[in-house]
């Protein structure tokens, strides 16, 4: 019996949603890991703690390979046209890759344009939220395309993974605004 009730919406989302989604990688229901590294917003360099996000609301994780590649490039600039959508439903989004600091705080700017956090994903961290992109047999050290959302309380709520950018925004938003209008 689920005791929570974003944690019961949740469930019954991601059945509702389950066409819909790609290979998850971490299960739905499960404590998202937490963590804490370096991010960027607007240009300007911060700290970034899922703890800390979470006490806000709900979390829109997504994962990409590269700053300045042309795909992640591209659904940078659709999370941000979407960023207000997101805040109305009550969710924070942040972008993760392994890119340095310094690279994130141009991508932050001029990618995202001002509108949602991006910060750096540790090998441990994309280790543990099990998105790493293998190419030709070899660990790369990047992460695959992979969206989650995640409750107030740490849960998984929905997972997707696709390297085509175009879906991630979409599902990602529709699940915060049903979480949303539940509660």
């Amino acid at each position: 019996m689920i005791k929570h009730p974003i944690a019961a919406a949740a469930a019954a989302l991601s059945l509702a949603l389950a066409p819909l989604a790609a290979h998850a990688e971490l299960a739905v229901g499960t404590t998202a890991p937490d963590f804490s590294t370096q991010g960027a917003l607007a240009g300007k360099p911060l700290p970034v703690s899922l703890r800390a996000l979470l006490a806000k609301g709900a979390v829109v994780l997504y994962f990409y390979p590269k700053a300045f590649t042309q795909g992640c490039t591209l659904e940078a600039h659709a999370f941000a046209d979407a960023s207000a959508d997101f805040a109305r439903a009550g969710a924070t989004v942040v972008g993760m890759s392994n890119d340095g600091i310094e690279s994130l705080e141009k991508f932050s700017s001029l990618e995202c344009r001002d509108k949602f956090t991006v910060a750096s994903a540790s090998p441990d961290v994309i280790k543990a939220y099990d998105v790493p992109l293998i190419a030709n047999g070899k660990d790369t050290g990047l992460s695959s395309r992979t969206s989650y959302v995640i409750t107030p309380d740490g849960k998984i709520a929905f997972a997707h993974t696709d390297m085509d950018w175009h879906s991630h925004v979409e599902q990602t938003l529709a699940v915060v605004q049903k979480l949303n209008h539940e509660h």
